[in-house]
């Protein structure tokens, strides 16, 4: 299935029905009085979290959704019948924001949550309520109201607690398939991930975590090159991001840490709070280096790079070191959860 993270459409809630005029004319009841039914309430439109929903391709091509209007009133104290309500289905981890103004309606992080965001307008009034001691005929009744419509923004954030951010061919996805079941494409050449992808890391029987890896980041994509920029968001709901570096990049020119260093400083140009985020750093292909020489060659970039938080030495296609990795994780994860609960 395409992987649609981004989606605008307009939603417009039923106009309530209109409420009548109208009086009892039975046979034997020459004053029968006003018997004008109310009408029905317009149709609203809710937005449904559903985690079996992964993307926001159904809002691809349907841009518009308009909820009925409510029926008018009719005689014999007939009220008219309300619009069903429209139910709108989308992924988990979804927000949804006004376009006109950017405010933000509702971030739907939870499955089945359930938010209304455009409210039916309700039935007018029929004469029947108009009726006084001194008003025995009234002729009054009221429109319905007009529903209210939006035109909103819909942004999938997708809900990880690791993010894998690097550079292309860094090995985040040869990564993910060896830690869990996630199979995302993997080969020898630059930006091979397209879209982002999702892997459960089961470290035993009851712990496990969820790791996200993003297309790959180039230098100057916070101003919009390459594919990564696009879908820095999805890291900003993780508790860890990994910053995966190629120890033996396929250019023999390029410089690791420098290119480490302006993936850092790509990432506190886009959003400074997700720099501010843990970062750990992860240097990978390490069984591609010299044995002898494999420790202090890792020793030298962690302090060219002036690296201060935790750092690990692994190799994603052998699995060296990967389960270190995922058990560090896991114990930075719990002591996380177990802060926040207490």
């Amino acid at each position: 299935m395409k992987f649609i993270d981004e989606a605008a459409i307009e939603v417009y809630a039923g106009k309530g029905g209109d409420g009548v005029a109208s009086f009892r004319r039975e046979k034997f009841i020459p004053k029968g009085g006003p018997d004008g039914g109310d009408g029905g309430r317009g149709g609203s439109i809710y937005a449904v979290a559903d985690r079996n929903i992964n993307t926001l391709i159904d809002y691809r091509y349907a841009h518009i959704f308009r909820a009925k209007k409510g029926q008018n009133g009719r005689g014999s104290d007939c009220y008219g019948k309300g619009a069903d309500d429209i139910i709108l289905r989308m992924p988990v981890g979804t927000v949804i924001t006004d376009r006109a103004t950017g405010n933000l309606i509702v971030d739907m992080a939870s499955n089945q949550q359930k938010v209304l965001l455009v409210k039916g307008g309700s039935g007018g009034l029929g004469n029947l309520h108009f009726k006084s001691s001194t008003n025995r005929a009234p002729r009054q009744f009221t429109q319905g109201e007009s529903g209210q419509e939006f035109e909103l923004k819909l942004e999938l954030k997708v809900l990880a607690d690791v993010g894998l951010l690097g550079l292309p061919n860094a090995g985040k996805s040869t990564l993910i398939r060896a830690v869990s079941a996630a199979r995302p494409k993997v080969a020898d050449y630059p930006f091979t991930t397209l879209k982002p992808n999702l892997g459960v890391v089961r470290v035993d029987q009851n712990r496990s975590f969820v790791m996200a890896d993003i297309p790959g980041l180039i230098e100057g994509a916070a101003e919009g090159a390459g594919l990564g920029h696009r879908f820095l968001k999805h890291l900003t709901r993780t508790r860890l991001i990994l910053h995966m570096v190629d120890m033996v990049p396929l250019d023999e020119n390029i410089d690791p840490v420098q290119e480490a260093k302006a993936l850092v400083a790509e990432l506190s140009k886009y959003d400074e709070t997700l720099y501010q985020k843990p970062r750990w750093l992860v240097l990978n292909k390490v069984d591609m280096l010299p044995e002898d020489r494999r420790e202090q060659i890792c020793s030298d970039f962690i302090r060219k790079l002036g690296w201060k938080e935790k750092s690990f030495a692994v190799s994603a296609l052998t699995g060296k070191g990967c389960k270190a990795l995922t058990y560090a994780i896991m114990e930075h994860l719990e002591q996380k959860i177990a802060e926040v609960e207490g």
